[in-house]
């Protein structure tokens, strides 16, 4: 496609695209995609993006990914398999249940479908399709699936932690026994290897390998019909995925990404997935990104990466807070201790500025109790000598220790979620953050702070300095990072790549994206002046 050759196209979510099969429909599959293309063609469309195909488990959204390679089997049409037709015909149980999930799952009815009861039924159906297969009653992979092992080589883990969390009834990871927590690789590659569980973890493989082959047979019939068929890459993985199990080095867990404070988001966005150790994936030469890319590349001709800020600067939480107030980004360019002394601030400001000073009268407002507001306060809080002020404990590390805390000794109902609420608020109520030990960042909205309206002029105007000097310096630090991880990437495949930009107003990143020959996304009414 020529760069001045004007397009147009449509962006869908698979399990959307209805078909009226002759058995009926209950979800978009993916042997639905060519027929959808004969449409994009009679339309006049050359280009067709997919919302994310990824397994999400029980997450019915398809940005929050149980596994960064493995696909979804919600979208695998069982009838197409080898087998269905001989297995419905003689086995009477597996007709009716196939029989019961078009009924009770009907599309055309449905309006939305029914993610989580589509997917149990789907998950039986295809257990006990396997189940009938030569691979299961053997229990060892035939030359065609042990050939695929060996070309997708992620199925080891992902074989794992599927079985695992059938074991845990699909809990989290991180409410595992201990022993299944966190395993070294070693410890990951020895239970796929045991014969006690071959026949489980070999379904999780079969499932996998019938699902690329049904999605890559209809991706190659989109593009021969000419569409250009646009993948999407979202950049975060949910805490409960595999990768996060089974790669922990590559990501922060003791982070959580979002986004800051606006309008419409008072609190920020907390969405709760870990941040990326950038650090770690550097010194492994962006591997685990460079495989995503490649599998991806096996189905499409242009990718989406999506949030393509977060590869200059990601908006990183605490684990521990619920809101993304205290947020800060990462990388950083810190105000140091020495930074802040040579502007005037000595440390008793300095902590002044970081550190909530809070009255004992903010929860005996609530409690209209002294006693009882010392004692709740005393639960979080140091008291400064004989002042009615108080200090959060150095143990205190997010709101999440409030709304985790039984108050019932001290009072109950509306008044301890009350107590809650305004301690919440208190832990946020600063104007610097000390990420690091004399090493600190601005408040997002610093300027609603107690403490930064006790200042006067003189020291605003210093400390706004200070964090302007310190704006441009991460400015450079973020194009420096971004230009070298998107480089990787896109040198990594032939896709041609398109980064989610929109409301993006970092001053390097459009010159990084055109560097990198990424597409960005105009909406003309936002874009346009």
């Amino acid at each position: 496609m020529s760069t001045l050759e004007k397009a147009i196209g449509t962006s869908i979510p698979l399990g959307a695209i209805y078909t009226n099969k002759k058995d009926g429909t209950v979800i978009g599959e993916y042997t639905d995609l060519p027929e959808f293309a004969k449409f994009c063609k009679k339309a006049g469309f050359t280009l067709l993006q997919l919302l994310p195909v990824n397994d999400t488990g029980t997450q019915s959204s398809p940005y929050s990914g149980l596994s960064a390679f493995a696909l979804h089997p919600i979208y695998v049409d069982i009838k197409a398999l080898p087998g269905f037709a001989e297995l419905y015909k003689s086995d009477a149980g597996f007709k009716k249940q196939y029989d019961k999930m078009i009924k009770d799952f009907p599309y055309s009815q449905a309006g939305r479908f029914k993610y989580q009861g589509i997917l149990d039924a789907k998950t039986s159906l295809l257990r006990k399709l396997y189940e009938s297969t030569e691979v299961a009653k053997k229990a060892e992979a035939d030359e065609s699936l042990e050939k695929w092992i060996k070309k997708n080589p992620w199925i080891v883990s992902y074989a794992v932690y599927k079985n695992l969390k059938v074991k845990y009834n699909q809990a989290s990871w991180k409410e595992w026994k201990k022993e299944d927590q966190l395993l070294p690789a070693k410890e990951i590659k020895a239970r796929w290897n045991d014969k006690k569980s071959a026949k489980d973890h070999l379904f999780f493989a079969w499932l996998q390998m019938v699902a690329g082959e049904q999605f890559k047979k209809a991706t190659d019939a989109v593009k021969k019909a000419g569409i250009i068929l646009k993948g999407d890459m979202p950049i975060l993985m949910n805490e409960d995925s595999c990768d996060a199990w089974s790669e922990p080095d590559i990501f922060n867990h003791n982070l959580r990404a979002g986004s800051p404070v606006d309008g419409e988001n008072p609190t920020g966005q907390n969405w709760g997935f870990p941040t990326y150790d950038w650090e770690n994936l550097k010194a492994r030469k962006y591997d685990w990104w460079i495989n995503r890319l490649k599998v991806a590349e096996q189905f499409y001709g242009a990718y989406r990466l999506d949030h393509i800020l977060g590869f200059f600067r990601i908006w990183a939480i605490p684990a521990r807070d619920t809101t993304a107030v205290l947020g800060h980004t990462v990388p950083y360019v810190p105000m140091h201790r020495n930074d802040l002394h040579n502007i005037g601030f000595e440390d008793g400001r300095i902590r002044w500025l970081s550190q909530p000073h809070v009255p004992t009268g903010l929860i005996e407002d609530i409690t209209w109790n002294h006693e009882t507001a010392v004692a709740i306060l005393s639960k979080f809080m140091d008291r400064i000598g004989n002042e009615e002020l108080w200090l959060f404990k150095s143990t205190v590390t997010g709101d999440k220790d409030f709304y985790e805390s039984d108050l019932s000794p001290f009072c109950e109902g509306d008044a301890a979620q009350r107590c809650k609420d305004a301690l919440s608020r208190a832990w946020q109520n600063r104007c610097l953050i000390e990420v690091t030990q004399d090493n600190f960042v601005p408040v997002w909205t610093y300027y609603n702070s107690d403490s930064w309206k006790s200042l006067n002029d003189g020291e605003k105007n210093n400390l706004k300095n200070l964090m302007s000097g310190k704006e441009w310096e991460q400015n450079r630090l973020w194009e420096t990072q971004s230009d070298e991880i998107l480089s990787t990437l896109t040198n990594s495949v032939k896709m041609v790549p398109c980064g989610e930009d929109l409301g993006a107003e970092l001053p390097c990143l459009p010159h990084v994206m055109e560097k990198n020959g990424i597409l960005g996304l105009r909406v003309n009414r936002w874009c346009r002046r």
